[in-house]
């Protein structure tokens, strides 16, 4: 399985999306997504099939990351749902998250016990922690019940054109089926920093004005045994990161 590689490209994405469009073909976006959708790119932004109701100007903001987060009706990849720079940057902020509420309490910033970052991770262990960052990202992206089985396939489908390996394509597959469990999820977590990430990438691609939404952070933020204050920071530098 290959989801380190997956992940970096997605945190490229969001670093190269955030405030434009990074650069994207977006001719090609459009009109690759209308041969998916049975659509005619000369007919305008708006492509959709039966009832998944896609809104393609919602997939500008970064190829397999604008799908993921795409599928949720109503929701502009330019607004403020999406936080890129959260996703970007998240191993690095969740990490100040944590020593800000050190600052706070007047206490030492720096332990062995915490983990370290996604972005300094190698081998085996990134391999772990880029498979619990993504998925928290999926059941972030399920949460409000919203991705059908043909989203559910283009997701998939754009994840494999980021050179996603046959075991990862079945793994995605299932998260994208599986039940949203914040108990399981967060078991999956291998330290406290892991923990922080998850819920810090989680922040990042969820509307938290949607009650839905807003009630899976909240189960998360339990299952990680964050405290509100910690939870409350972490969606802090997600909201600076923009």
């Amino acid at each position: 399985m290959n989801a380190s590689k997956i992940l970096q490209q997605l945190m490229s994405q969001a670093s190269g999306s955030k405030g434009s469009s990074g650069g994207m073909d977006v001719k090609g976006v459009i009109d690759g997504l209308s041969r998916h959708l049975g659509g005619n790119s000369s007919q305008g932004t708006r492509q959709s099939s039966g009832s998944s109701g896609f809104d393609v100007k919602s997939l500008l903001g970064g190829g397999a990351l604008g799908m993921l987060v795409g599928s949720k009706r109503g929701r502009s990849m330019g607004g403020k749902a999406l936080k890129y720079g959260a996703i970007a940057g998240v191993g690095m902020l969740a990490w100040k998250a944590w020593q800000s509420s050190q600052e706070k309490k007047g206490a030492a910033t720096q332990s062995s016990s915490e983990g370290e970052r996604v972005e300094v991770l190698s081998g085996e262990v990134q391999e772990r922690r880029s498979l619990e960052l993504l998925q928290a990202m999926i059941m972030a992206a399920r949460a409000d019940g919203h991705i059908d089985e043909q989203e559910q396939a283009l997701i998939t489908d754009q994840i494999d054109a980021l050179g996603a390996d046959q075991e990862m394509h079945r793994w995605v597959e299932q998260q994208l089926k599986a039940p949203l469990d914040a108990q399981a999820l967060a078991r999956e977590a291998d330290s406290p920093q892991a923990a922080r990430e998850m819920y810090l990438i989680s922040v990042a691609v969820i509307d938290d004005q949607n009650p839905m939404e807003r009630a899976w952070l909240d189960q998360l933020a339990s299952a990680l045994n964050l405290t509100p204050e910690m939870a409350a920071e972490l969606e802090r530098q997600a909201q600076q990161a923009g």
